[in-house]
């Protein structure tokens, strides 16, 4: 059958145990145009506020950035390793992915992206299977889609991916309670399971990434972050990093919103200052708790070396109360940052920010607790070689990582 391309797409929100029609997207002349319901306009629910405004007639984005997506579809898009297993699987059966427009993908995720919104129709990936899952088997047929070889478990991945975004591969699964048990995510949710997302390798990570990675949540909660649950999943292979996800509770959907795609920022170019995400978050969510939330996860960034702070590494969620506030923090890790400089700016510098800036920063925004935020975060940093220990990181990463953070004692 020859590739007919989407034209026509209708949104809909699925959040707080209702299904709501958001407005539909067309694919017109290359340009895409978005035109909201009005009965979603008289709801008063702002899904992007900033760049999206709840107002009749179509509307156009003011930017090519997101392939001519407003950002907040494109945040449904899966970006990284959910982008290069749909790139596979369609090229599997004939279609290019050049040929592949934002409607086309947006199409294949459907229902099953992250946040709350989905999209009709949908180009299903296949039915979820009920079984076990097998995170060793998972990780090795994930190594084998990196190599490029070929294989017959794209469409599997495809469905286990979620739309997350990343590049390290990544499944959305069910979790039971007592973390024994990991079954797909895309089914009903079973009873005393909750929804998960589970990370494996990639090729350039050290092989104790899923350690380093939980041990970094530990620091991170143990500072005073807003982090969703974390756990260390250990098999006789290997062991891989897993959070619950904060954009579920229980089978409710909560609409969730990036940085990136709510003022339409490239979190491939860095370009933003954390004075900058402060004024954002203010003026989205009105609230200096919110804000004081953005500043300790700054902290935190600059001060445990997580340079990878993009863009899209920053999220908003709209609760039940319709109010905006900040997402827990997520893809908190040891990283060196592009050229090894911050990829968010704390007050224009980026090679070497440290305390001055942060405390600069806090007074800009006339942060009160500003200095007890940078100490809280400090002393839980400082602990990097006992909490890393117990996280079961391999004495070579703990000394590399204590050098970088300022302590020379780890991993002797």
């Amino acid at each position: 059958m020859p590739y007919s391309p989407m034209t026509l797409l209708h949104v809909h929100l699925d959040a707080d145990a209702q299904r709501r029609k958001v407005g539909r997207l067309a694919y017109l002349d290359r340009k895409i145009l978005f035109e909201y319901d009005p009965a979603f306009i008289a709801s008063g629910t702002e899904i992007s506020p900033f760049k999206l405004p709840l107002k009749p007639g179509v509307q156009t984005p003011d930017t090519a950035l997101f392939e001519g997506l407003f950002g907040v579809f494109n945040d449904s898009l899966p970006d990284g390793w959910g982008r290069l297993l749909l790139d596979r699987s369609v090229e599997k059966h004939g279609v290019l992915r050049g040929q592949l427009s934002p409607l086309d993908r947006l199409a294949y995720v459907g229902s099953r992206g992250m946040g709350a919104l989905s999209y009709e129709p949908e180009l299903a990936a296949g039915q979820a299977d009920a079984a076990s899952l097998s995170l060793d088997r998972l990780a090795e047929e994930s190594a084998t889609v990196l190599k490029g070889e070929s294989g017959e478990v794209f469409e599997e991945l495809l469905r286990l991916s979620g739309s997350s975004s990343g590049a390290r591969p990544k499944i959305v699964a069910q979790v039971s309670a007592d973390k024994k048990s990991i079954i797909h995510g895309e089914q009903e949710l079973a009873p005393g399971y909750s929804h998960w997302m589970i990370k494996f390798p990639s090729s350039q990570d050290a092989r104790d990434i899923g350690a380093i990675e939980y041990a970094y949540s530990l620091m991170a909660k143990e500072a005073g972050i807003a982090m969703p649950e974390t756990h260390l999943f250990r098999t006789k292979r290997s062991r891989y990093f897993g959070a619950k996800r904060f954009d579920r509770d229980g089978s409710r959907r909560i609409h969730m919103h990036s940085v990136s795609g709510l003022i339409h920022a490239d979190h491939r170019t860095p370009s933003l200052d954390y004075d900058l995400l402060l004024s954002v978050t203010m003026r989205l969510t009105r609230d200096v708790e919110e804000v004081e939330k953005v500043f300790r996860l700054a902290c935190f960034n600059v001060l445990a070396h997580n340079r990878d702070d993009h863009a899209k590494n920053f999220s908003f969620l709209l609760n039940a109360r319709n109010e905006w506030v900040f997402a827990p923090a997520y893809d908190l890790v040891f990283s060196y940052g592009p050229g090894g400089e911050q990829s968010m700016l704390v007050m224009g510098e980026g090679k070497n920010p440290g305390v001055e800036e942060l405390l600069r920063l806090g007074k800009q925004h006339r942060i009160r607790k500003a200095s007890g935020i940078v100490e809280a975060v400090r002393a839980a940093v400082a602990r990097w070689e006992s909490i890393s220990e117990e996280a079961g990181v391999a004495a070579k990463s703990r000394k590399e990582i204590a050098s970088k953070l300022g302590f020379s004692k780890a991993g002797k």
